[in-house]
């Protein structure tokens, strides 16, 4: 069966959960937004066309402007051909499902709108089949995450005792320190049940990511291996090539440690550093990712002053496109120190990785859009090459690729023909070339698996506030300095040079990416 396989009656790629969509009626708070347009009704519309969705499946979007449900279904159906990642889009399917999207105007800080939101539920034309069904997205901004909460629970739509599932969505940011995050899910678990609230971080719902977890465990020849005896260090990247692009009100306060660092960052080295799961329950899975973040102990200021960087991006170009520096982008304070790159060296205090430096770096405007995951293995003795090779041998390396496309590929040494040296090569496996399914997109994933109460691939309240733990530990450091600069890096390079010399000073580099020429 293929990775890639989306058969309804087969099962999710890491859990044993069946994955038939019971009829359910999902409410989409920000309905008007961004996120709606772009990610969530095209993935529902994707789901729908691989016949995923059942018949009787009602869409409410829930917003503050007035609109009819005929205005929403069309500005939804211009989007979704603008946003769709396959095209052209299927007609038919999208009018079938766009017969089962309704409007309802509301202010998310309004109590009173969340009971006449319940009386709109009961009355569906499709509530016969539904019952209390109901799947909540909160794609709103985050403070309103907790008047939601509250607002549903008050309205008798959130978690009940008699059994009735009623589930929540989140998108991040999940609170702005630990303090905030563990307030947050005091609010969100009043209302619902932690089994029902899904923290969504659509990093997790990329195959390649899952299939982390399948590499790592089904695979005689690579699990003896991932371990302190054999891997010399690891590197983990997620590169942006845009610059702040109009989010500078956001970003100014948040910095790459809080928009990529403490989510997107952390998921990737949780699942490369787990120990073997139990089972592939969801539960089994998550105990084992937070274990990661707790075997990590808070560093004294004075180590994690040696093993962090951060800094800005000045103005550039970024191929053919200007881009001005952070401090004059729009919305952002001219003598800002958020940071716009960063870069950490983690150690998980176990038995498997005693000694291993995780390296973990974040930034915008640099020279690709990439994320990958670099395992780099320690070299091999020499000594039988030593008087016949003219160069040292090279150290093997495991490249997983997550975006642009996905592969995965491992770096060997093979002997150059005619001369007593080697060179690394390379063994590559690439999903589209591998795969002819098609590929879900990580909404779709993700939404398939929150309305059947799959929770494997989203994170729990103990986890992220192990993973702010450690993110607050940076931002108290950076607050006790007494600086009014930080370092520059150019537009369209790889992050500052005190990037590089944080690798360099244990005789390590980071992995260039293919894009780049060497």
């Amino acid at each position: 069966m293929s990775i890639a396989n989306l058969d309804p009656t087969c099962p999710p790629m890491i859990s044993n959960a069946p994955m038939r969509v019971p009829p359910t009626a999902a409410v989409i708070f920000g309905a008007t937004g961004d996120l709606t347009h772009r990610k969530i009704v095209p993935a529902f519309y994707h789901l729908a066309k691989n016949k995923l969705l059942p018949d009787d499946f009602a869409i409410i979007g829930f917003a503050r402007r007035p609109k009819s449900d005929d205005e929403f279904r069309n500005n939804l159906g211009e989007a979704l051909r603008k946003f769709s990642h396959t095209q052209p889009v299927d007609e038919e399917v999208w009018n079938k499902l766009s017969a089962h999207i309704y409007y309802f105007q509301g202010e998310l800080d309004d109590a009173e709108a969340y009971k006449r939101l319940a009386q709109k539920l009961k009355g569906l034309p499709e509530s016969a089949k539904i019952g209390e069904n109901y799947l909540f997205y909160l794609a709103t901004a985050p403070n309103y995450f907790g008047d939601a909460a509250k607002n549903l629970a008050a309205a008798g739509l959130a978690s009940r005792a008699d059994g009735t599932r009623h589930r929540l969505i989140v998108e991040k940011p999940f609170g702005e320190d630990l303090q905030s995050a563990q307030e947050l899910n005091r609010t969100l678990q009043s209302a619902f049940a932690e089994k029902d609230i899904f923290r969504i971080d659509h990093y997790l719902g990329k195959e390649t990511v899952q299939n982390l977890i399948y590499f790592r465990f089904a695979n005689a020849i690579y699990e003896p291996l991932w371990n302190r005896r054999y891997i010399d260090h690891v590197q983990i990247t997620v590169a942006e090539q845009v610059g702040v692009e109009g989010r500078g009100g956001y970003y100014d306060h948040a910095g790459a440690s809080r928009d990529m660092l403490q989510n997107h960052l952390f998921q990737l080295f949780t699942l490369t550093a787990m120990e073997p799961p139990a089972s592939l329950d969801a539960e089994s899975i998550r105990d084992e990712k937070v274990k990661v973040l707790r075997s990590i102990a808070t560093p004294a200021p004075e180590s994690l002053q040696k093993n962090l960087v951060r800094a800005q991006y000045g103005g550039g170009y970024i191929g053919n496109k200007a881009i001005p520096a952070y401090r004059q982008e729009d919305r952002v304070d001219h003598q800002s120190l958020t940071e716009t790159f960063v870069a950490v060296r983690f150690e998980v205090d176990n038995w498997r990785w005693s000694g291993v430096p995780f390296y973990l770096r974040t930034g915008k405007a640099l020279a690709a859009q990439f994320t990958e995951i670099n395992i780099i293995f320690k070299r091999p003795p020499s000594v039988l090459f030593a008087a016949s090779a003219s160069s040292k041998i090279h150290r093997n390396s495991l490249r997983i690729r997550i975006q642009p496309n996905e592969s995965i590929s491992i770096n060997f040494n093979a002997k150059v023909p005619g001369k007593a040296e080697s060179e690394l090569v390379n063994m590559d496996f690439s999903y589209k070339s591998s795969f002819d399914d098609y590929l879900p997109e990580a909404y779709e994933r993700l939404l398939v698996d929150a309305l059947v109460g799959e929770s494997t691939l989203f994170t729990r309240a103990d986890e992220v506030e192990q993973a702010w733990r450690l993110v607050d530990c940076l931002h108290n450091l950076w607050s006790k300095q007494k600086i009014k600069d930080l370092p520059l890096y150019a537009c369209g390079s790889m992050g500052p040079v005190e990037a590089d010399l944080l690798l360099e000073k244990d005789g390590r580099h980071w992995t260039r990416p293919r894009e780049l020429k060497t």
